[in-house]
């Protein structure tokens, strides 16, 4: 039995998590930034203790704590050593953490806790494996001989920002032309918007209307209704993303790419297009291809990971 904590910057999210990787009780709490480190770690151990209690248990029954955390993270010397989102610099986060609980206690980033969560349960024990989420940014995770692969000094797998389009569109991590600044739910939002000023009487309009706001379902539910602007947004979108992939495939070859974040909940209708572009366009053509898949885990992913990475 092991805890996963998904530590982001708006919510602390906890599981109980069995060895197979089932949650069996979870449970969440805000982060409420900006404050101390110490007072974030005391949370986190509250609601630990919390849901184990809730299960009848106590953290005598838990064999290792996982954390995933946002930002560049130093995981054999449990050091956050920088997190935009958490306003933290070089925070010893597993030994205040330790402080609580003497168990083994693993902290990674929270794309590669998500990464290995997915890989634990849907890599078929593959021995290379990719994960991309889409969501307010690109990130991913790249498992490696079964094992998270971060760099040398663990800031590794910001598959995001490989560099798309030379002298491109600015992306928030400062550089410009990235993957994220493209293939985001975020880019997808600013498409469908200029899309939709330049064509008044597309579906989007009365989509986005309809829902409040314009989101990453505005552009995909009027292609499937028929609109042709839509149409356009999702197949320009689509390339986007698949662009990206084949760069990554024909780096890694790796065995699986699963593809996650919130527009992955689109399932075929976005999966089968980017399997028909990279098979198109991929470097290789004549040995078995990559499998491309979507991942089934959703915003569960990285409490799995965490917790699972602790194991030996």
């Amino acid at each position: 039995m092991y805890i996963g904590i998904d530590l982001g910057g708006t919510n602390i999210a906890v599981g109980l998590v069995t060895d197979d990787g089932k949650i069996i009780k979870s449970g969440s709490t805000p982060t409420l930034l900006p404050r101390d480190y110490k007072e974030i770690v005391s949370d986190m151990a509250k609601l630990s203790e919390k849901i184990v209690a809730e299960e009848g248990l106590t953290m005598a029954d838990i064999d290792g704590i996982g954390i995933g955390c946002p930002g560049s993270v130093d995981s054999r010397n449990g050091v956050v050593a920088f997190s935009n989102n958490l306003k933290m610099e070089h925070t010893p986060l597993v030994a205040e953490m330790k402080k609580y609980f003497n168990k083994p206690i693993n902290i990674l980033n929270d794309a590669d806790a998500a990464a290995y969560g997915e890989y634990m349960i849907n890599g078929n024990n593959v021995d290379s494996f990719i994960f991309i989420t889409l969501g307010t940014g690109v990130g991913g995770g790249i498992i490696i001989n079964k094992k998270v692969y971060s760099g040398f000094n663990g800031a590794g797998g910001e598959l995001g920002h490989i560099t798309l389009v030379h002298n491109g569109i600015p992306c928030n991590c400062g550089n410009i032309g990235c993957w994220e600044a493209y293939a985001s739910v975020t880019a997808l939002i600013r498409q469908t918007k200029e899309a939709m000023e330049k064509y008044p009487d597309s579906k989007m309009n009365e989509i986005a209307a309809k829902d409040g706001k314009v989101n990453g379902r505005t552009a995909f539910a009027a292609a499937k209704a028929g609109d042709k602007a839509g149409n356009e947004v999702v197949k320009q979108y689509i390339e986007y993303v698949a662009s990206g992939l084949v760069s990554i495939i024909n780096i890694f070859q790796p065995e699986k790419i699963v593809i996650g974040g919130g527009i992955s909940r689109e399932g075929d209708y976005l999966l089968n297009p980017i399997k028909d572009y990279c098979n198109k366009h991929e470097y290789n053509k004549y040995l078995e291809k990559t499998e491309l898949s979507i991942a089934t885990l959703y915003n569960d992913a990285g409490i799995v990971g965490a917790a699972l990475s602790c194991k030996k």
